[in-house]
């Protein structure tokens, strides 16, 4: 008898995906991270897919980390035949390790890119008009010579965009109008329209704002560390809307606490939330939000339809629009063959060129 296809997700961005999936045959299953951690393994261990955690939800439990999607998970998990992310982001999963196993990897690229690029646009407004600063001023009742809050303007700046995905080629779009030479950082980019192509270097080296819009994998943990830092102007802006380990926070707060850089808008750290007393917190040249970028009215809703949308694809038997290791697709095709009786549509996979964008 073919099985129902079972999908175990910790939450959906916007309830609108539990509502597309209930008119489907899929079996969801929700994961309680507050409950006995039996009750979830007992779901998982014969899941056919897994909406994975983010890490902010995992970090808000004891033994949280267990459901990220890691090798052990996956070797406990032997039904799997796909994960996916809630957003952009895939750090959660061993993308490794599941194709290994045979299991499909996704995210869901695109509908949050509006909401974060405005995001990463505001962080830019903000450093160079200094509107946190004077607010700051003004709320300590210390303003003294306001002429001492001169900020600067965005047009004929240069910008710096590490990752050309679905976010920064967004961001570059929505900088258009204030006439800025935009640079990219991005191997797996040959040939980007309306922007130059640089290296690394050159790019910290010429940009008055680096933003960074990639995701963390192995290639990109630890890209910007204390030498790149030095690379930059020191009238320059570092802001990262990506993951906190791209970049080396002992690095960052030494260059703006030297005069290395200017200052730095933050949407992410290395442990989310911060705590109260990281240090780059008690920054006045720093602007900082807790990993909120993404988190929009139409962001979630947008989101959680293409998750649904997604999903259906999969059980269906269709190649999902955004998989992140279309290597893993014949042994996948032959193990969801095995599962459910027949084989997927081989259509024409594409080399992944999304490795180091969001």
């Amino acid at each position: 008898m073919t099985p129902r296809p079972r999908l175990v997700v910790e939450r959906w961005t916007h309830p609108v995906a539990g509502d597309i999936l209930d008119d489907t045959d899929i079996d969801v299953v929700k994961l309680d991270l507050g409950a006995d951690p039996a009750t979830g393994w007992a779901a998982l261990v014969s899941a056919h897919g897994y909406q994975v955690a983010t890490r902010t939800d995992v970090a808000a439990v004891p033994d949280g980390a267990q459901w990220l999607a890691d090798r052990a998970l996956i070797e406990r998990c032997p039904a799997l035949l796909a994960v996916c992310s809630a957003g952009a982001g895939y750090d959660v999963i061993d993308v490794d390790a599941c194709t290994e196993a045979g299991i499909a990897v996704c995210n869901n690229s695109g509908p949050g890119a509006e909401a974060v690029a405005e995001h990463a646009l505001g962080l830019m407004l903000d450093l160079a008009k200094k509107i946190t600063a004077a607010d700051r001023v003004l709320r300590r009742g210390e303003l003294g010579n306001r002429l001492a809050l001169q900020g600067s303007e965005l047009r004929g700046k240069t910008l710096g965009v590490i990752g050309l995905g679905a976010i920064g080629s967004r961001l570059v779009e929505l900088c258009a109008p204030f006439g800025m030479q935009v640079l990219v950082f991005d191997p797996y980019v040959s040939d980007p329209a309306g922007v130059q192509p640089v290296s690394l270097e050159e790019l910290l080296q010429r940009s008055d704002f680096v933003q960074v819009t990639c995701p963390l994998t192995a290639e990109t943990e630890g890209l910007i560390g204390r030498a790149q830092f030095a690379a930059m102007k020191p009238t320059a802006y570092f802001i990262t809307t990506a993951r906190g380990q791209v970049h080396d926070e002992a690095a960052l707060y030494e260059a703006l606490t030297t005069g290395v850089i200017a200052g730095a808008g933050l949407d992410v750290f290395h442990e989310e939330p911060p705590r109260a007393d990281n240090p780059l917190l008690a920054l006045d040249n720093v602007v900082a939000t807790p990993h909120t970028a993404g988190i929009t009215v139409e962001a979630a809703h947008d989101i959680a339809v293409a998750t649904a949308a997604q999903w259906q694809d999969i059980f269906a038997g269709r190649r999902p629009p955004r998989l992140l290791n279309p290597q893993v697709w014949p042994r996948y095709r032959e193990r969801f063959a095995e599962i459910f009786g027949f084989t997927p549509t081989d259509d024409e996979i594409p080399s992944n060129t999304e490795a180091f964008a969001r």
